[in-house]
């Protein structure tokens, strides 16, 4: 193929006494003219070549047919008033409506598709206080991290004076008078989106004022790392203050006595030993969700007039799954666990008694269960690869769930199955997949199959529907899930196991699972694309360098591509949690071993390869991508084309119009339909 040209300047570091060549650093340059026109001649390649296939479409009508249904959010309640999220179909973004009970008439309290024209700004965070009067919540635009938040009265559907700016990676949480909410911000300047993001402090806003003159509550001139999260005890009397470091799920706990105007922070959990998640309290004991002396997690009570170490109490003990959440409602904990990938929800009283178990439809994901610990009832949904996202409500009095919203959508589930394999990694380990295709699927060795993986930062790829997978379905592909090292599957050592010097354990685990599906008979290396986002652009776009053999096609969407460099920008010094830091000589030879832009070699046939982005991507910066691609366009030997489509007004990923949505995903199987030799 003719691609456009890429300038090659002779930009060259030396890292730790090793020359590294560099030579499209220009493309860091986001708001750069050059850039921007190198942008759009890679676009009108990719889209020249997109609109030359006939299923496109298609694909794209179908997929509006399938998407246009009505989705649920499960309800939360606070004071006797209900809160949801409902989507009538085609819309770009949900709405959020409130009750008053679940007999009356529901009333749009905030409707983001009128904040923009063309959908781009979204909702981010919410958060409800105690009176049920006020809503505090965040705004995006175009995708990006950064949110500004507004106040809303309930009953008149009218803001407030209140206007909040300069925050990313922060939730508010009200304190009990509802006067007004801490939260976190940075000093940064949001319009310079590949600025590095550091030093976030906590603030109390109180309602009705300037930002400019809210209360400073911590923060940490000494740790430029430090984020800051804010809980509160249930009477309101105690801050809780949760400090992260980047991405480590390792965390701090702090705690203010707010009766105490002369109080001081003090130090609860004081060193990055495990996770510690606060959960609630009963007004003597405080819970908290820890893989402290338990990797796959555990819950625990502390006591705050006794601090030691030996006073803490154990609630709920390690099992074999993985215990990924808490909640406290109905007068008892409901603890959410994974057993191979999937969810198992468990009752506990609070002295820790075992209470039963959720019944829950099948192998699938829940969430939700959310309330306050005196509610009667919860609500939560649940969700399969080909069973949409369905919501229950369980009554405490009789402990039994039933359907309270389900969705309609033209598709037909029954000519689908799921069912969970297994196969061996390269050194033994057991690695789950999961596989979603017709029913009474011939394994010829012939079938087009999609494998998608993830494998980082402890995040699990767990049962879930995604409208726009069906069409992939329909057409006769296998959907295949790799739950590899590095996700939260098996708790945090499985997730430690794929992290810094042992990342190559995840590529390894995503490459078996490759070579399991070609053995088994799904599919072979001509019919064979792998697929994955962020994190996961990063997987897919390694494991093809190392094995450009087993792939028909690539699709990497808002991948990590420069591992050296990936810490310069925005939120990417915290990575280096997961990824090991270039600036250590160690894990600068471990980062170059792998990272995908600095290990693709000439005279190598690639397989096709379709890259994904944003121009507004703020998390991963595009010039991972632009970099990437303009070298494997250079040093692409073989037949394959090797394309990039960057999205214009969009992000990481989060809140994107469904527009906008619905053309990536057209596009994704249309390039799979081309290069796959799919009759659709």
């Amino acid at each position: 193929m003719d691609y456009p040209r890429s300038r090659k300047s002779d930009q060259i570091d030396n890292v730790h006494g090793v020359a590294i060549p560099d030579p499209y650093r220009w493309l860091e340059e986001l708001d750069a003219p050059e850039t921007a026109a190198w942008v759009e001649s890679q676009n009108r390649v990719t889209f020249d070549f997109l609109d030359k296939i006939p299923a496109r479409e298609r694909i794209k009508k179908r997929l509006k047919t399938l998407w246009n249904y009505e989705r649920f959010g499960a309800p939360f309640k606070k004071n006797d008033r209900y809160f949801y999220f409902k989507n009538n179909g085609l819309q770009n973004q949900s709405v959020l409506y409130t009750q008053s009970s679940l007999d009356t008439e529901p009333k749009a309290l905030i409707d983001p598709n009128t904040l923009s024209s063309d959908g781009t700004v979204s909702l981010t965070v919410l958060s409800v206080s105690e009176d049920a009067e006020l809503v505090v919540y965040g705004v995006s635009a175009s995708g990006s991290d950064w949110e500004t938040w507004k106040v809303r009265q309930i009953s008149s559907g009218q803001d407030l004076s209140d206007n909040l700016s300069q925050i990313k990676f922060s939730s508010p949480v009200w304190n009990k008078t509802g006067n007004g909410f801490y939260y976190g911000r940075y000093d940064g300047d949001p319009s310079k989106m590949e600025n590095v993001n550091r030093f976030q402090k906590l603030y109390f806003h109180k309602l009705g004022e300037a930002q400019s003159q809210d209360v400073l509550i911590y923060h940490r001139p000494d740790q430029e790392e430090w984020g800051f999260s804010a809980d509160l005890s249930e009477d309101g009397r105690f801050l809780f203050i949760l400090v992260w470091k980047g991405t480590d799920p390792k965390s701090l706990v702090f705690w203010k006595d707010l009766e105490n105007p002369d109080g001081t922070v003090q130090e609860l959990v004081s060193e990055f030993t495990a996770k510690f998640t606060p959960v609630g309290d009963d007004g003597k004991t405080f819970w908290f969700l820890t893989d402290w002396n338990a990797p796959r997690g555990r819950l625990i009570g502390i006591a705050l007039a006794s601090l030691g170490e030996m006073a803490w109490s154990e609630l709920i003990p390690q099992s074999s799954d993985t215990l990924e959440d808490v909640s406290v409602v109905g007068n008892q904990f409901l603890a959410g666990y994974l057993h191979d990938a999937h969810s198992v929800v468990l009752a506990y009283s609070f002295e820790g008694k075992f209470l039963g178990e959720i019944l829950l439809p099948g192998l699938g994901t829940v969430g939700g269960f959310s309330g306050e610990r005196k509610n009667q009832e919860t609500f939560f949904t649940f969700t399969g690869f080909t069973f949409p996202a369905t919501v229950y409500r369980l009554d405490f009095s009789t402990g039994v769930s039933t359907v309270f919203r389900k969705p309609t959508l033209d598709f037909d589930a029954a000519r689908f199955e799921t069912h969970q394999a297994f196969c061996k990694g390269k050194d033994g380990v057991r690695i789950p997949i999961f596989l979603v295709h017709r029913l009474g699927l011939d394994l010829n060795g012939n079938n087009p199959t999609y494998l998608y993986g993830y494998g980082g930062f402890g995040i699990s790829l767990t049962p879930s529907f995604s409208t726009g997978n069906l069409p992939w379905l329909e057409m006769g592909g296998i959907l295949a899930i790799a739950c590899i090292r590095g996700g939260g599957e098996y708790g945090e050592e499985w997730h430690q196991a794929g992290s810094k010097g042992k990342k190559q354990n995840c590529f390894d685990d995503f490459i078996a699972t490759a070579e399991w599906l070609i053995s088994t008979g799904y599919t072979c290396a001509s019919r064979l694309a792998i697929g994955g986002g962020s994190n996961g652009g990063l997987l897919v776009a390694a494991s093809m360098i190392q094995r450009p053999d087993l792939f028909a096609a690539v699709l990497p969407a808002v991948g990590v591509m420069d591992m050296l460099r990936f810490h310069k920008f925005t939120i990417g010094w915290a990575w280096v949690s997961d990824y090991g830091s270039p600036e250590d000589p160690e894990e600068f030879k471990n980062l170059l071993a792998y990272s995908p832009l600095h290990n693709l070699k000439a005279d190598v046939k690639y397989p096709a390869t379709f890259v994904t982005t944003a121009d507004h991507d703020d998390r991963v910066v595009p010039s991972h991508s632009f970099k990437f691609i303009a070298t494997l366009q250079e040093v692409q030997s073989g037949p394959a084309p090797i394309l990039i489509r960057v999205e214009t007004k969009a992000g990481h990923g989060a809140g994107k119009p469904m527009t906008k949505v619905i053309e990536e995903a057209a596009d994704r199987w249309a390039f799979l339909v081309k290069i796959l030799g799919i009759d659709y």
